[in-house]
């Protein structure tokens, strides 16, 4: 459970599931040396890898190549199953920050053994998000600046109108298999500048008009 701003309260957000985009961003893809994808990429984030805002990623000692992949993170308000994408974004409580930590090396072997990404994608405090969730009448989640800093050096710049899939087509893919919860997280996918993280980074992600999100990076301890 992580607790975030949500107007005037705090609000405890407990997904049942954390739903995460793969290659949502043409250029992103270019630089995964991937095909641009004709129907969303979905994969799973266990909730146990949730973390709040200025908190710890911690770099798991069963990977030496961890990254960074800044991402609009989609709050579901309502409950739904086969929702249909004119509906979808009555489904919409608000809008967050949300960091895609990724092993690098772990999804490079995950691919070549044709395995499931959760090794590469489930670890504890890969899912951060915050600082704050934003109303979804308060922003057009298709036209925001997003980008993500580590240790002052820009690394990652885009804006949210360059998704190949936007929100209502994604929540109605998404349901058309899975219901979906209040609380749940549908992180819409990361843009190109992707890069590693090492001990003692700071790392700073930011959309507009939603704020910044901090976290620090350390080693796990032997």
């Amino acid at each position: 459970m992580v607790a975030l701003p949500f107007q005037n309260e705090i609000y405890e957000l407990k997904p049942s599931k954390i739903l995460c985009l793969g290659k949502n961003y043409a250029k992103h893809a270019e630089e995964m040396k991937s095909e641009v994808p004709k129907e969303p990429i979905i994969f799973l984030k266990p909730p146990s890898s949730l973390l709040g805002p200025d908190e710890t990623i911690i770099l798991p000692n069963k990977s030496k190549k961890v990254h960074h992949e800044v991402e609009l993170a989609v709050i579901i308000g309502r409950r739904g199953k086969n929702i249909s994408r004119e509906e979808a974004m009555k489904h919409v409580l608000g809008y967050t920050i949300f960091l895609d930590i990724t092993a690098r090396d772990l999804q490079e072997e995950a691919r070549r053994k044709g395995m499931p990404w959760s090794i590469c994608k489930g670890f504890d405090t890969f899912a951060p998000i915050g600082p704050r969730i934003v109303p979804a009448n308060k922003v057009d989640p298709h036209n925001l600046e997003i980008g993500l800093k580590v240790n002052n050096e820009l690394r990652q710049k885009s804006n949210t109108s360059e998704m190949l899939f936007k929100i209502p087509e994604i929540i109605e893919y998404i349901s058309s298999i899975m219901t979906l919860e209040v609380g749940d997280i549908i992180a819409t996918g990361t843009p190109e500048g992707v890069g590693e993280l090492k001990d003692g980074n700071v790392v700073e992600a930011w959309i507009q008009d939603i704020g910044v999100l901090r976290e620090r990076v350390r080693k796990e301890k032997e």
